[in-house]
């Protein structure tokens, strides 16, 4: 592996994608990042926080690597697989929520260096937002013969907690400390899939 130097190696995360850099680390700026730096200086100028959280949050990939980062996966293979990136979007998104306060990594293992990725107290607080995602996705953007992805039980009253922000048996608010989700088997096996298929391509 060719070791980086600089100022961009500090946030490198190549270890964790293999031997093959995908970072940008050349002087000459990439499409993405100067997208990045007009939405990022479009906000500055406002103090609409919709604007600003999208700056944050407001893309595709961004939003599924948060959503396998609540699902407790942690690791870089783990979420590209997931998720359905390449290694060079997963890899921007890393940083960029890193830089964002969102992730934080977390070193698994020292030869070869490899990190896992755990979301901070910021990364946490997005949970209401992801759910808020699911619920609409549950009920506009599906047919009902597909059925639910998801289940969460609502552990304050053992029940059903339905797509929130309120549970639907008992009334009550829902936190992800008080959920426990299981996926239907359907879901489950689509994920099993990819998770199979992506394995086959290493």
């Amino acid at each position: 592996m060719v070791m980086q130097t600089g100022p961009s190696a500090a946030h490198c995360i190549c270890d964790d994608v293999g031997p093959y850099c995908y970072e940008n680390h050349s002087n000459k700026p990439d499409e993405e990042n100067v997208m990045t730096k007009m939405k990022d200086n479009t906000a500055d100028q406002t103090l609409c926080p919709v604007a600003r959280a999208e700056t944050v949050v407001g893309d595709r990939w961004t939003v599924l690597v948060m959503r396998e980062l609540f699902a407790r996966n942690h690791r870089f293979e783990e979420i590209q697989a997931q998720s359905g990136g390449t290694p060079q979007m997963i890899t921007a998104r890393l940083k960029k929520l890193e830089a964002d306060g969102l992730v934080t990594r977390q070193v698994y293992n020292k030869r070869p260096l490899r990190h896992e990725y755990h979301l901070t107290e910021k990364g946490e607080a997005f949970f209401p937002v992801l759910m808020a995602l699911r619920a609409w996705g549950e009920t506009w953007c599906k047919s009902p013969r597909e059925g639910r992805a998801m289940s969460y039980t609502h552990l304050v009253c053992g029940k059903p907690a339905g797509l929130g922000p309120v549970c639907e048996s008992c009334g009550e608010p829902v936190h992800r400390a008080d959920m426990v989700g299981e996926r239907t088997p359907k879901y489950q096996r689509e994920r099993d899939e990819r998770w199979e298929a992506f394995k086959a391509t290493r």
